[in-house]
């Protein structure tokens, strides 16, 4: 199989097909590479936009996703017949997707007729992926054809030409990644997962139905973490402390001065109000004068991106992406899935402010016009295919809410905006005052801020500070005490992880990638392993029976650790490392964890069964 990946494309070329991942893509493709009109026209479901450029009939189809899964032999899929265990040994075949069936036909009855295929899919890892699955579809109907990728991050004129106008070749090494990820998802998922659901079925047979305990390498080192902070909080122990607080005045305004220390003996803390009320009075021992700058954030990037808007809106991250990227198709933010958090030199911010002046922060947008240079904010890290999330054309708050009819777009779409605003903003500029006075060997201290210059967080009020102003007070000033107080307290256990505190973690341990990590939040929703309530992950007694059973006698399945050491072990495989040499050494890994689970697999199986039958009837009562 002899498949040519790059060609001279104006020489040699008629008819050409390019292939987007959306309908919307290929529609803007069409729009803004064609030399006169467009010819749109069904087949079933998609639509075909037909149009000539530089000399070329161009037929640009746009996918719904991956057109391909892998699956195991259909004689694999009898749970009741084939040991887990033997999955290991299968090797997996890709499968059309149902519902792409008509977009495969479409593939190679247009790849027939042409000569070239360009590749215009999403310019990631999964795109790369998707750009061969049109490769292998294609190349059925016409082994002839030559291919070649068009790279953009943005759906503007510009950025569509600059890619059509600088072709470049597929890259394989990327595909064989995602294609060996896929498959060893599909193989560790499938083995433990009905490892574990037919230890259960053992114990409660029918009552089990048609329901299933899953596992997935991604989804449940997620759970774990979500549990074990639950498991923090159940067994704390709260306990008491006493705080000792001063109310000095000075002419007619009050100050309030906190202890620094806290009591565990409430005695002692009301010994200490007893002498500072027969004193009446406090000297002031230090005064300190803090001047701070306030950073502007970094570069958005797709993690920070749903972390920002679950804390800010309470718009699960998820729902953020996909709206997110409908934005994108549609021309308003450049690609959402990105790690980069520095803006590249070839990125022409001016141009984007100048797009923003017609924007309800018009005014915001032309004082940084002004300025006679633009430095903006630098992050750390850079993927090397997309830039950070910016916005690509202004836009009016109407103008959102009627081509999309949902307040959620409008917020998205203006939190970018303001994001990329504040990024080349000046910082915000504040006074820390910090005033101390002293019993003893007793320090009590009042803090107060106050806003010098509000910076960025003109355009950007989510991380702006509360004032807290103090009098003016000068060291050895003397202050009388008006009230001394003793407040009893309880520590309190940690919060549940938000969903923005799981998607830092899950990036810290390497746990799915930019794209996918909202994902797995939500496959653990579903399969009922824990819910959000208030921005907070709450496991389910299922969730928590499941991850303690699997600590007990199997933890490196579900520790956060061994995804990150496959993600680190596949991306050896961009590098030129052997694909099956990879993906049987993780499944050699799979295989001892398997062996140890399936030793105490009776214990697991009932554990399981009762708090499955626990779960059920709550959800059945609900």
């Amino acid at each position: 199989m002899s498949i040519v990946l790059g060609g001279e494309l104006e020489e040699k070329m008629r008819k050409v097909l390019i292939v987007a991942e959306k309908d919307s893509v290929a529609r803007a493709i069409a729009r803004y590479l064609a030399e006169g009109s467009v010819k749109a026209y069904r087949y079933g479901r998609a639509r075909i936009y037909r149009f000539t450029w530089k000399g070329n009939m161009c037929y640009c189809l746009g996918l719904r996703g991956h057109i391909v899964d892998f699956d195991f032999d259909e004689k694999l899929n009898r749970w009741d017949r084939v040991s887990p265990e033997a999955l290991f040994e299968a090797e997996p075949v890709l499968v059309i997707r149902p519902e792409n069936i008509v977009y495969v036909r479409i593939l190679r009855k247009l790849a027939a007729e042409c000569d070239h295929v360009i590749l215009a899919l999403d310019s990631d890892s999964e795109g790369e992926a998707i750009s061969f699955e049109v490769i292998l579809n294609t190349y059925i109907a016409n082994p002839r054809l030559t291919y070649s990728r068009a790279l953009f991050s943005a759906i503007t004129k510009r950025d569509i030409v600059q890619a059509f106008n600088n072709l470049t070749k597929p890259r394989p090494e990327i595909a064989k990644k995602v294609f060996t990820r896929m498959m060893l998802d599909l193989t560790l998922g499938a083995v433990f997962t009905r490892l574990l659901t037919l230890s259960v079925k053992k114990h409660i047979g029918q009552k089990l139905g048609t329901r299933f305990l899953s596992y997935g390498p991604c989804q449940s080192p997620v759970l774990n973490l979500v549990v074990q902070r639950a498991l923090e909080r159940e067994r704390f122990v709260p306990e008491k402390y006493y705080t000792v607080h001063i109310y000095a005045k000075d002419g007619s305004a009050v100050v309030k001065f906190d202890c620094t220390r806290t009591f565990k003996d409430k005695r002692e803390a009301e010994m200490l109000k007893r002498e500072l009320e027969k004193t009446g009075t406090v000297e002031i021992s230090c005064v300190r004068v803090i001047k701070a700058k306030i950073s502007p954030p970094k570069p958005l990037d797709t993690i920070e991106l749903e972390r920002r808007l679950s804390r800010f809106y309470n718009i699960r991250p998820k729902r953020a992406l996909d709206v997110a990227e409908e934005l994108y198709r549609h021309g308003y933010i450049s690609y959402p899935r990105t790690e980069t958090t520095i803006y590249p030199p070839t990125l022409n911010l001016r141009e984007i402010l100048r797009e923003l002046v017609s924007t309800e922060h018009g005014d915001y947008v032309s004082q940084l016009l002004s300025k006679e240079r633009l430095v903006p904010t630098r992050g750390s890290t850079y993927d090397g295919a997309h830039p950070p999330i910016y916005p690509t054309a202004g836009a009016s708050r109407g103008e959102i809410l009627a081509r999309f009819r949902r307040r959620e777009y409008w917020i998205v779409y203006d939190f970018v905006v303001r994001h990329f605003l504040a990024t080349l903003s000046d910082p915000a500029r504040i006074v820390r005052r910090e005033v101390e006075v002293r019993h003893g060997s007793y320090v009590f201290r009042a803090e107060g801020v106050e806003i010098v210059d509000e910076g960025y967080w003109r355009i950007y009020p989510y991380e702006r500070y509360s004032e807290r102003k103090l009098p003016e007070l000068h060291k050895g000033q003397i202050l009388k005490i008006v009230k001394v107080e003793v407040r009893e307290n309880e520590t309190k256990p940690p919060p549940y992880l938000s969903e923005s505190e799981l998607l830092k973690l899950m990036r810290k341990y390497g746990i799915g990638t930019d794209a996918t990590m909202q994902e797995h939040i939500h496959t653990n929703v579903i399969r009922g392993y824990f819910k959000i309530r208030n921005r907070q992950c709450i496991p389910t007694e299922l969730g928590k029976a499941l991850i303690c059973a699997l600590s007990r006698y199997s933890s490196e399945i579900i520790d956060p650790t061994f995804r990150g050491k496959m993600e680190r072990m596949l991306n050896n495989i961009i590098r030129g490392e052997n694909h099956m040499k990879i993906l049987e050494e993780i499944k050699r890994l799979a295989r001892e964890h398997y062996r140890k689970l399936i030793s105490k697999i009776d214990e697991i199986g009932r554990d399981l069964a009762q708090a499955f039958i626990r779960t059920f009837q709550t959800y059945r009562k609900t």
